[in-house]
């Protein structure tokens, strides 16, 4: 899976973890213009992807503006993406990139050891000030900070 190669910082839509893992936040529609595709595309949609981007893909089922259906699962999942991202490109997509996207993001800040409100601030600064649109999305990256041991990088 691995190209042996994180996202570079100064790439549009990239965050940058205490633990210095680089993860790509993008709409699903990027992926049809990019001329560089990731090692690990993370999907946050409602239904199953119709398209193959092209690229080893998980999908979390997670309608718009909601929530994931299955948190474990998404918390798996997005584990997951964080541990590659320190030696492969991930990116985390939604329809939109915004919402889901970045509670996807605030999550895997939570799981990189962050603070939840440390975490929303985080990706809304280095990704998009209106990411984490909906007061149950804010909620949700709470509740997984609650049942996440600190990793001890914090921000």
């Amino acid at each position: 899976m691995s190209s042996g190669a994180a996202w570079d910082s100064a790439e549009a839509g990239v965050v940058t973890f205490p633990s210095g893992a680089r993860i790509r936040g993008r709409r699903v529609r990027d992926f049809r213009d990019m001329t560089t595709l990731p090692d690990l595309a993370v999907i946050l949609s409602g239904t199953r992807p119709r398209h193959r981007i092209g690229t080893d893909t998980r999908w979390i089922r997670w309608p718009d503006f909601w929530l994931p259906v299955r948190p474990a699962d998404a918390r798996a999942v997005l584990d997951e993406a964080r541990a590659a991202a320190s030696t492969s490109r991930v990116d985390v997509a939604c329809r939109g990139g915004v919402g889901r996207t970045g509670t996807a993001l605030a999550c895997i800040a939570v799981l990189d050891g962050v603070p939840a409100s440390a975490a929303v601030q985080l990706v809304r600064r280095q990704y998009d000030a209106r990411a984490i649109e909906t007061p149950w999305q804010r909620r949700y990256v709470a509740q997984l900070a609650r049942e996440t041991p600190r990793r001890g990088h914090g921000a």
